[in-house]
């Protein structure tokens, strides 16, 4: 009798394993980034960058980098 009790609990805690490994499991959106089209000349401060990007191509946010100082728009693929 212990024998089958102790093969069920194993199975039981696998499978809940299993469970826990399945539902804990999160999709994280891939982020692209592309130059800003609307932004002219060196980024500076990445707060009216992100401004630029948000309002202007509806990314979800944006920053200075790149070479030459760009404006980077970052948004899910």
């Amino acid at each position: 009798m212990s024998s089958s009790v102790s093969i069920f609990y194993t199975i039981f805690m696998l499978l809940s394993l299993a469970l826990l490994l399945i539902f804990t499991c999160e999709v994280k959106a891939k982020i692209c980034d592309s130059p800003s089209r609307t932004w002219s000349g060196p980024c500076i401060r990445d707060s009216v960058c992100n401004t630029t990007c948000i309002d202007a191509e509806y990314s979800n946010y944006g920053a200075c980098g790149g070479y030459g100082f760009d404006c980077i728009c970052f948004f899910k693929c």
